[in-house]
């Protein structure tokens, strides 16, 4: 009988390891998911910028300011580079916003494009020839909650 008791207890003890793991692995997966996707945000971004060459010599891009919609820029009319770079930023901010929790990204001129603490401060120094598009977004892996990732391009 105690033999019984005590098998039960190392099965129930490898059972809840086991599931631990389960657990484990799913928040990694989860969190690899949301890299993947903000690597993937910033590829979306790169290539609207090498589509609008003029808007990213005349700078804007930088900082992406006042991103609105245009609605000139989805017809056949078209729009003006720094329109469509406006309507660029306003349809990557909401997509960044729907895609990864709570979602932010800056696009700027940066020498050292691997640091930044947030959306508010991206510790761009406006130096060099690199436009760097960085994204920070809520991961629960994080100890301090954001989680940034960075890339960067010659136009």
């Amino acid at each position: 009988m105690i033999e019984v008791l005590i098998s039960m207890v190392v099965l129930s003890v490898g059972l809840l390891g086991m599931a631990q793991l389960q657990i484990f692995s799913m928040k990694m997966n989860h969190s690899a998911y949301l890299r993947t996707q903000a690597s993937l945000l910033a590829e979306d971004m790169i290539e609207r910028m090498r589509g609008n060459p003029i808007a990213v010599d005349k700078g804007s891009y930088d900082g992406l300011p006042d991103p609105q919609r245009v609605t000139g820029c989805q017809t056949t009319t078209g729009c003006a580079p720094t329109e469509m770079a406006r309507n660029d930023a306003f349809d990557w901010r909401l997509t960044l916003a729907a895609t990864l929790p709570s979602g932010q990204g800056v696009v700027c001129v940066d020498s050292t494009p691997e640091d930044g603490a947030s959306v508010n401060a991206p510790a761009c120094d406006g130096a060099g020839a690199l436009r760097v598009i960085k994204v920070w977004w809520l991961d629960d892996r994080a100890k301090g909650g954001l989680t940034r990732f960075s890339t960067s391009f010659r136009p």
